[in-house]
C-alpha cells in the first residue's frame, strides 16, 4: 500500500532558509512541499489555498509574525498542524507558541533527519519538541509561578482514572503512542484512544499542552 504523502507549507522570510528546508523535506519520499510563504499572512493564505497537513512557521517574519499566523491558522484551518521554527534566543516565544496550540517546535539548526521526523510526527497527530531546546523550556516552566501552576495542574488531573494518569505521565516524558503502548503493555490504538480521552477531559488542544500539564502536576 502506498504511504500517504505529507503536504507541507514552509513559511520563513529568508529565501535561503526556505530553499534549505525544501531540499531536506523533498529528500523524503513521503513529503511534498506544496507552497512557500515569506510572511505570516502569506502562510495563512497558502494554507487556505492548499490545505496542507503541516505548516512550518518561522516566528520572526514581517507583515504578520509566526505567532499571530498560528492564531489565524487555528481559526482558518484548524485541521492543519503547525510546527514552529525557533532559535535559542526566542524562549518566551516558544512558550507562547505552545500555549497557542502549536504541534511543537524545532530549532532552525536541527539535523535533516530531525526536521523530517518532526513533520511526520505532526502529520500523525503527535507533538514534537526539539531535544535541543526541550530542557530549556522545561527549566523556564519550572521557574516563577511553579507552585500555582502545580496546584492548578493537580486540580485539573484529579478527574482522571489511574490508567489515564499513567498515560498522561508518559506524555510528560515525551513518549509516542507506540512507545507508551510498549511501556504499558497496550496496543498503540488503545493508547491513542486514551490520549484523545485525556485531551478532552483536560481541555488540552494537543499532546504538548497535556505533557506540560503532566510536568506541572509532578507526574
Amino acid at each position: 500500500m502506498t504511504a500517504k504523502v505529507i503536504r507541507v507549507v514552509i513559511a520563513d522570510d529568508e529565501p535561503l532558509i526556505r530553499a534549505g528546508i525544501r531540499m531536506i523535506l523533498t529528500s523524503a519520499p513521503d513529503v511534498e512541499v506544496v507552497a512557500e510563504a515569506g510572511n505570516g499572512r502569506e502562510a495563512v493564505e497558502q494554507a487556505r489555498a492548499h490545505t496542507p497537513d503541516v505548516v512550518l512557521l518561522d516566528i520572526q517574519m514581517p507583515v504578520m509574525d509566526g505567532l499571530s499566523a498560528l492564531g489565524e491558522l487555528r481559526r482558518a484551518a484548524p485541521e492543519v498542524r503547525a510546527l514552529v521554527l525557533t532559535t535559542f534566543g526566542e524562549k518566551e516565544n516558544v512558550l507562547r507558541a505552545l500555549g497557542e496550540g502549536s504541534a511543537g517546535f524545532l530549532l532552525k539548526d536541527s539535523a535533516p533527519g530531525e526536521l523530517i521526523g518532526a513533520v511526520r510526527a505532526a502529520a500523525a497527530g503527535d507533538a514534537y519538541l526539539s531535544p535541543g531546546a526541550t530542557r530549556h523550556v522545561v527549566d523556564q516552566l519550572a521557574s516563577g509561578r511553579a507552585v500555582a501552576r502545580g496546584e492548578e495542574a493537580r486540580r485539573r488531573i484529579a478527574g482522571l482514572s489511574e490508567r489515564e494518569r499513567g498515560v498522561l505521565a508518559l506524555l510528560g516524558e515525551g513518549l509516542s503512542n507506540a512507545d507508551a503502548g510498549r511501556r504499558l503493555h497496550m496496543s498503540e490504538a488503545t493508547v491513542k484512544t486514551y490520549v484523545s480521552r485525556i485531551l478532552a477531559k483536560l481541555g488540552c488542544e494537543n499532546r504538548v499542552q497535556a505533557a506540560l500539564l503532566a510536568r506541572d502536576a509532578g507526574l
